[in-house]
């Protein structure tokens, strides 16, 4: 797939973040801080355990999340994984290249440091995220 990539994190569309939240908690994660996402209408938070993977939970705060879709097709559930990369703009090329998707430019994301990410869809791969390390 992408040649210089870091695997990130696994994102989940949950109904009520907290509710999922209190989930893990009690099995010894720790909750981030919880993030209003204005341009993904999203409310984000991430877990995290030693050990194991980060995980991204995603709520819808309206119609307009992108998040709704897969709650209404697939309930709660994981949806996305999100790698890391050095240069978004030629790790979105290659993946173009392999008929990836590209769903929007990339854009700053508030629970990531305003880092830039952009979601790509293919139907061998599925939806992955693109997070810039810088």
């Amino acid at each position: 797939m992408i040649k210089n990539c870091r695997f990130h994190h696994i994102g989940y569309a949950v109904r009520d973040l907290m509710e999922t939240a209190d989930i893990y908690i009690s099995a010894g994660w720790t909750l981030s801080e919880i993030f209003d996402d204005l341009i993904q209408n999203s409310k984000i938070a991430f877990l995290k355990r030693d050990g194991f993977p980060i995980i991204e939970l995603v709520a819808a705060v309206d119609d307009k999340s992108p998040v709704v879709n897969t709650l209404k097709k697939s309930g709660v559930s994981p949806y996305h994984i999100c790698y890391e990369v050095d240069d978004i703009k030629s790790a979105i090329k290659e993946l173009n290249d392999m008929d990836f998707f590209t769903l929007f430019d990339p854009v700053p994301a508030i629970a990531l440091d305003n880092k830039l990410i952009c979601y790509l869809y293919s139907a061998n791969v599925g939806l992955i995220e693109l997070v810039s390390k810088l």
